[in-house]
């Protein structure tokens, strides 16, 4: 995002916030910028994140041509395959032949009836595979929803590759799916989502004998409360964590044909920090694509794999935790966290966040811009208990590295209402957040993760 207020990247849903806003009304939880967490201080997470991780959640699927595979990271991958189905590649015209494989995961009953799900996944996609991830619930007055795609992931966007796509024009008259979340579609008249089943289709080129393979897949479901503020929390841990600093700025301009250019890429670079952090790298010929003249390429590459055709931007959540997971011994997940507490718990383990938030210029002290949806990377604490952030919308690699005011930044991180520059009641981000972090984390990083709902 640049560093002006634009649209969010859930703009489609500013006609439910006009509406609740000027009827008086509750902005339902589906207009909020974004999915995910709980609340802070011992009150219950309104949030529900479960994942398919282990070889006996595999087992636990139903399978037709698919099959789960043991090992130090199990997953699931095409057996024999269920059948052949056409595609027809709505960003390319070309329509192909794939084998396909399919795994179901068993129902899963939200502890919190939800507003709100998004799906993230961890996979393995060589050329010519790829896969798709599907969504079915079951609301809170006994109906079901239809089947919905969460995403059409591959890694490549190569000759033999379909081109990685979230899918528009979802919904069923009570929820919709917009780019990556599902929502319903007025929270207001207590219909909740309460419970659901993942969908894995495996798909590769006939007669050919290569797989996809899936690590994890998982979905955050939540109900966090509208509100323009949010309690303050009690600073704890201090420290920082060496994360490694990039701008998107000064990649404005390059390859605009990847959401207009570095001045939109919050995310991707954000995501390049972290995975470097985790000592993820690119090799010379991964990046012999990009233009020897640009600066940091590892962040072009970033903007070009994260890519989401439909969307056209680089901000697809479970697109760059995805992402992220392409890197050997790494995982990526996409969920809602409730506080600063939260935070420090991370940070005291060793594991950075990437965060999304969303304020005017006023609302955040040494930001030096506004803006309607934004990600930065959350490196650790000050005694005081202020945020030490890397924040891409800095003029250069240096500048990268701020500080920002503990009571302001929780505030724009966590809220789901806020007014916008023209004083109108618009989206808020809500708390969410990408957390990357080891394929086999230690036993601190393992109790931090559990602490915030992440296993």
């Amino acid at each position: 995002m640049s560093r002006v207020e634009q649209p969010s990247r859930r703009a489609l849903l500013a006609a439910a916030v006009a509406a609740a806003a000027v009827s008086g009304g509750v902005i339902p939880a589906a207009a909020h910028a974004a999915p995910g967490a709980g609340t802070g201080g011992g009150a219950r997470r309104p949030v529900d994140y479960r994942a398919w991780t282990t070889y006996g959640d595999w087992r636990r699927g139903s399978v037709r041509g698919a099959r789960p595979v043991a090992g130090a990271r199990p997953g699931v991958v095409i057996g024999t395959p269920a059948g052949t189905t056409d595609y027809t590649d709505p960003h390319t015209g070309t329509t192909a032949a794939w084998e396909y494989a399919t795994w179901t995961s068993p129902v899963h009953r939200l502890t919190v009836p939800a507003t709100e799900v998004i799906a993230s996944w961890n996979a393995h996609t060589p050329g010519g595979t790829w896969i798709q991830v599907d969504l079915k619930g079951t609301y809170s007055d006994g109906t079901d929803t239809p089947w919905y795609v969460m995403g059409r992931w591959t890694a490549g966007d190569g000759e033999r590759d379909i081109r990685r796509t979230s899918v528009d024009d979802q919904g069923d008259g009570k929820s919709s799916v917009w780019t990556d979340t599902f929502s319903v579609d007025d929270a207001s008249t207590g219909l909740r989502l309460v419970s659901y089943r993942l969908r894995l289709t495996l798909h590769r080129r006939p007669g050919t004998r290569g797989t996809p393979t899936v690590w994890r897949l998982g979905a955050m479901g939540s109900d966090v409360p509208d509100r323009f503020t949010v309690p303050a929390s009690t600073p704890g841990h201090a420290g920082e964590l060496r994360v490694p600093r990039y701008s998107q700025e000064i990649h404005k301009g390059q390859y605009p044909e990847y959401d207009n250019g570095g001045e939109a890429w919050c995310s991707p670079t954000s995501s390049q920090m972290i995975i470097e952090y985790w000592g993820g790298r690119l090799t010379e010929e991964q990046l012999a694509w990009v233009d020897p003249a640009y600066a940091d390429p590892q962040v072009c590459h970033a903007a070009r794999y994260t890519y989401d055709n439909q969307y056209e931007g680089c901000g697809n959540w479970p697109f760059n935790a995805a992402y992220a997971a392409t890197f050997e011994g790494l995982q990526g997940v996409v969920t809602r966290l409730g506080s600063l507490t939260d935070l420090e718990t991370l940070i005291a383990a060793g594991i950075p966040a990437i965060t999304s938030q969303s304020f005017l210029e006023e609302e955040l002290t040494g930001a030096g811009y506004g803006t309607s949806g934004h990600l930065m990377t959350v490196i650790g604490f000050t005694a005081d208990g202020d945020v030490i952030a890397n924040d891409p919308a800095s003029d250069d690699n240096e500048a990268v590295r701020r500080v920002y005011r503990r009571r302001e930044w929780e505030n724009i991180w966590l809220r789901t209402k806020r007014y916008n520059a023209s004083g109108k009641v618009v989206s808020g981000t809500g708390g969410v957040c990408y957390l990357y972090f080891p394929a086999q984390p230690g036993p601190r990083q393992r109790k931090a993760l559990a602490a915030v709902g992440v296993r």
